[in-house]
């Protein structure tokens, strides 16, 4: 079973992008199943039910958020609603939304899907993302699922590489997002997870990780605050494609992916 992971998905050259590559990936039979992020979907700050509605309209199987969760509140009651789209599995378990989800494919695969967000360096207030980590995927065994995707929403690499490695042999795929830079360490791990540090951004690169870049260096020159601004250069959809055993969930194979 090939899946596709999309990285952060930014702003509207980033959902161009999405919807012309990743649908076209689909369509042509490259690809079984798509997970994206799309925290930044909605002018470079979080999700919107429309766009929700258009990237899984765009061939979308599940959308995973990150640390800009909470920046559209309209989208709360929507996150209670869908259950594919999900928010990271450690925030507060009051918080609108699932931490998971499992999508049985039109084969009758069943694929899991958690998000945790790290807490190095990130603001939002979340748990511990390695005993989340264990509680998810518990749950899902129990349900017989063997396919499970993760996406670690960090900001350190090293927080990263501990959770790959503490996941690796339990899940398919640990996979991160956040940085928008994507890294050159994609593999598989000894016990057969497949792991990638950060897939990288789908958006504008012609950029600082998605913003103005003359924006960013007046802030940088001058030390003040200013408005952050979505770039309008086209965008590059960054993913990862996972290869995955349906009858063990162990990776077969992980490739990197950039395309215009």
């Amino acid at each position: 079973m090939k899946i596709l992971f999309v990285g952060d998905i930014v702003g509207e050259s980033g959902r161009a992008v999405f919807i012309k590559t990743a649908a076209l990936m689909k369509a042509r039979g490259e690809v079984d199943m798509i997970i994206a992020n799309a925290e930044n979907a909605a002018g470079g700050s979080g999700i919107t039910e429309k766009i929700a509605r258009e990237i899984f309209a765009s061939g979308c199987d599940v959308i995973t958020l990150g640390d800009h969760v909470w920046d559209k509140k309209e989208v709360f009651s929507f996150l209670n609603s869908e259950a594919r789209i999900i928010r990271p599995a450690n925030v507060p378990p009051t918080a609108p939304g699932h931490g998971a989800c499992v999508v049985t494919m039109p084969n009758g695969v069943k694929v899991g899907v958690i998000v945790l967000l790290g807490r190095t360096f990130m603001k939002l207030l979340s748990d511990c993302p390695f005993r989340a980590l264990d509680n998810e995927i518990q749950k899902m065994n129990a349900l017989g699922v063997t396919t499970i995707i993760v996406d670690i929403h960090a900001e350190a690499t090293s927080e990263k590489v501990a959770i790959g490695i503490y996941a690796d042999g339990r899940v398919s795929a640990v996979l991160g997002t956040h940085t928008h830079i994507p890294t050159a360490d994609e593999k598989i791990l000894p016990k057969g997870t497949a792991y990638h540090t950060d897939v990288g951004m789908t958006g504008p690169y012609d950029s600082v990780i998605g913003t103005v870049k003359e924006l960013i260096i007046e802030r940088y020159l001058t030390g003040i605050p200013n408005r952050f601004e979505v770039a309008k250069s086209a965008g590059t959809l960054s993913a990862a494609l996972v290869d995955v055993d349906e009858l063990t969930g162990m990776a077969r194979s992980i490739t990197r992916i950039q395309r215009d």
